[in-house]
């Protein structure tokens, strides 16, 4: 073991790692609930796929459509440009080649793979003080922390919003035309299509060409192009999600309360509550084959996304 394992700031731990899990409490893929992410448990409906999205390689037009609908669907400043990829991980991984490398602010706790990819590209990354660049995660992976416009603050400025789209009020992609600012959207989690692989980049025109060509032509699938572009045209689906997972979110609050957990944080995807002993607590659900995130730099933070329907009273049992 490295230095680096030790550091929260470039451990690289995720939620999922469910095969592990069944590995050691037993049970198949089938019989396990998945809570350890913040993915929608309710899904756009995925209808229409043509022959074509899966034999042709796409072509400008689906990509500009894309495109257009993402402008529309986020608010994107004419100045700015939309970059589509094969999920936001795929751009997070280059947006450090964006600027010569040097000291990079991320604060703790955060989505770890953000300091990885800037410490793969020789960036030094600390927690506080003056840098050449600053990852806010808006808002926060797991404690749901809104960060503001005064926050995107260094020369690169990368603003992760992909738990965003459950609060648009709170975006700041006004600052996407800014100077040095890159503002990321992820498709998996609010649509609940992670497997879709579909994540956008979005800044002034020079930073986005830069990344594009770092991920090559055809980077976006025929199908994510197509569901991708219906996904964010159908307005009406987004204000009706919103809704429930808010009334989601609150449920699943008086559920761990009552069961003696506190409410630390997070957003209407995911739960982060403070226990007695996170690792207790995952393994009681888990004997029940629920699936839950704990962290390696707390002993008491545990994080849950929302159940499925049919997972409720399960849920409920097992604590």
């Amino acid at each position: 073991m490295n230095d680096d394992d030790l550091d929260p700031r470039t451990r690289r731990d995720h939620g999922g790692g469910l095969d592990g899990a069944i590995k050691r409490f037993g049970g198949t893929r089938a019989d396990w609930i998945d809570l350890s992410t913040g993915i929608n448990p309710h899904p756009y409906g995925v209808a229409g796929l043509q022959a074509s999205d899966w034999m042709e390689l796409p072509d400008h037009g689906a990509f500009e459509r894309l495109t257009d609908a993402a402008r529309r669907f986020w608010s994107v400043p004419a100045g700015a440009a939309i970059l589509p990829a094969p999920g936001a991980s795929a751009i997070i991984a280059r947006v450090p080649t964006l600027a010569t490398a040097g000291r990079v602010q991320i604060n703790t706790p955060t989505y770890n793979e953000h300091a990885a990819a800037f410490a793969a590209q020789g960036w030094s990354v600390q927690d506080t003080g003056p840098a050449e660049a600053r990852v806010i995660v808006h808002p926060n992976n797991p404690d749901g922390r809104i960060w503001q416009q005064a926050d995107a603050n260094a020369p690169l400025t990368i603003i992760d919003e992909s738990f965003c789209d459950v609060s648009p009020d709170a975006s700041l992609i006004h600052l996407a035309e800014k100077s040095g600012v890159v503002v990321l959207k992820s498709f998996g989690k609010f649509w609940g299509l992670a497997g879709m692989r579909l994540g956008f980049a979005i800044g002034r025109p020079e930073l986005i060409a830069r990344l594009n060509d770092l991920t090559g032509p055809w980077a976006v699938s025929g199908p994510a192009l197509r569901i991708g572009t219906e996904a964010l045209l159908d307005t009406i689906w987004a204000e009706k999600t919103r809704t429930q997972l808010a009334k989601d979110a609150d449920r699943l609050d008086a559920l761990l309360t009552r069961q003696g957990a506190a409410l630390v944080g997070g957003t209407s995807l995911f739960r982060l509550y403070q226990v007695d002993s996170a690792t207790d607590w995952q393994t009681r659900l888990a004997r029940a084959h629920i699936w839950s995130r704990v962290f390696p730099y707390s002993a008491t933070y545990l994080r849950l996304g929302l159940p499925p329907t049919d997972g409720w009273q399960r849920l409920e049992a097992a604590l």
